[in-house]
């Protein structure tokens, strides 16, 4: 088995502070793709950069305490790539793929656009510009998992209050509608809800800091594995891990009947 986890930390070194280095070193995977690392290249340790058994790359923000996502992994990549070569965009730390001989793996932090309508429409153009990107990854032939917080719940069962969420950043119709095009046009799979389609609450990744959101389980699921047909069809599991808590975000665990 292949197991792929995806986990936004909110802030690697607050995510560590919390024991997410802990859980890993006791939860077997072969890759770990990261989001919103809020850390500069100078402020990652070793112990951040080699956890036990793992190689760490890193696409940090140039703006401190912002964005960045990374990946650990335990076998060698044959190739990484940072960034999408789109200036703004990578000033922002949002993609990091790694190659793997017949697989590639990519962590992607897709923009919020809930603190602004400034930040909404950067969002807007962050999804012009990466749906031809994700049709020349699909057109390469290869099989990839794209990992992440894509900050969109796809469904009304992706959300607890989906009615009154409805002009909210994250469940806009126009967000929505691209992401339906990323799987029926494109081809691409969400990986977990091929495996549980009816899936509610269970399903959340992430809970507002608000109020008592997780305490009652008032989530959004918009963490996701989303990957080409055929490493989609030999994913056997996918879970949330919610036991512990290192960040606003819980990982998204999945089991692929593969190997790197």
């Amino acid at each position: 088995m292949l197991r792929i986890i995806t986990a936004n930390l909110n802030g690697i070194r607050s995510a560590v502070s919390k024991g997410f280095l802990d859980w890993l070193a006791v939860t077997p995977a072969d890759v770990v793709c990261l989001q919103e690392l809020k850390a500069q290249e100078s402020d990652l340790t070793e112990a951040i950069r080699r956890p036990p058994g793992y190689l760490g790359h890193f696409h940090c923000a140039e703006k401190k305490g912002y964005s960045g996502v990374g990946i650990y992994a335990r076998t060698t990549a044959q190739r990484v790539t940072e960034g999408l070569g789109i200036a703004d965009i990578d000033q922002e730390g949002r993609f990091l793929e790694l190659d793997f001989g017949h697989l590639s793996v990519v962590s992607l932090y897709l923009p919020s656009g809930s603190s602004s309508e400034e930040r909404q429409q950067a969002k807007f153009r962050f999804m012009e510009r990466f749906y031809p990107h994700l049709r020349r990854l699909r057109d390469e032939g290869r099989e990839i998992v794209v990992c992440g917080d894509w900050n969109i719940a796809h469904q009304a069962i992706d959300l607890k209050n989906w009615k009154s969420n409805q002009k909210n950043s994250g469940f806009l119709p126009e967000e929505r509608a691209w992401l339906s095009q990323v799987f029926d046009e494109l081809g691409w799979v969400d990986v977990y809800r091929r495996l549980h389609p009816e899936a509610t609450g269970e399903a959340y990744t992430w809970w507002s800091n608000r109020g008592q959101a997780w305490a009652k389980n008032v989530g959004w699921r918009i963490d996701y594995q989303i990957a080409t047909p055929g490493i989609a069809a030999r994913a056997r599991s996918a879970q949330v891990y919610k036991a512990s808590r290192f960040s606003d975000h819980a990982p998204l665990i999945v089991d692929y009947d593969t190997e790197l």
